[in-house]
C-alpha cells in the first residue's frame, strides 16, 4: 500500500487546507503548505491551527507508515516564529517505535529554513491494518 497516496486521497481536511504530502518512508514523512490569505489569522500571521494541521498530517503519515492503523494519544506544538507568506515545510521522523506506541518529532520551517514550530506526537498502534480500513469502505 502506498501510504502517501492513502493520506493524499483520504485526509480531506488537509486537502481542504491545501497541504501536499511530498514523501513518506518508514517512520518518516514530509509535506508542504503554500500560505494563502485563508491561512492568516486576525494579526496577519499564519493561524496556529493551519500550522498544526500541516504538522499533524506529517505525523499521521509517519506513524501509519508501518501499515498498522495508528492514532494520536498525545500531541503538543510549540510555535517558534511567525510566518506570513511563502511556503511552510513540515518534516517528521520517528523517535521511538514499539509494538503499541510510537513517538514522533515534526519540524515546521519556512522558505528560509527557519524553524516555525516543533510538534511532538505519540501514537497508539491498533491491531487493524490500513488495508482493512479500505476494504470496509
Amino acid at each position: 500500500m502506498d501510504i502517501a497516496e492513502f493520506f493524499s486521497n483520504r485526509d480531506r481536511f488537509a486537502a481542504h487546507c491545501g497541504i501536499e504530502l511530498l514523501a513518506v518512508g518508514v517512520g518518516y514523512a514530509k509535506a508542504k503548505m503554500e500560505i494563502g490569505e485563508h491561512h492568516l489569522n486576525g494579526v496577519d500571521t499564519v493561524h496556529g491551527g493551519a500550522i498544526f494541521t500541516l504538522a499533524d498530517l506529517v505525523f499521521a503519515a509517519a506513524c501509519n507508515s508501518h501499515g498498522t492503523i495508528a492514532v494520536a494519544v498525545n500531541v503538543s506544538i510549540s510555535y517558534m516564529k511567525a510566518a506570513r507568506q511563502g511556503t511552510l515545510i513540515a518534516e517528521g521522523e520517528e523517535a521511538a517505535c514499539h509494538p503499541r506506541l510510537g513517538s514522533y518529532t515534526i519540524r515546521v520551517t519556512d522558505d528560509e529554513g527557519d524553524l516555525v514550530a516543533i510538534f511532538q506526537g505519540m501514537a497508539y498502534r491498533k491491531k487493524e491494518r490500513l488495508e482493512e480500513l479500505l476494504d470496509a469502505n
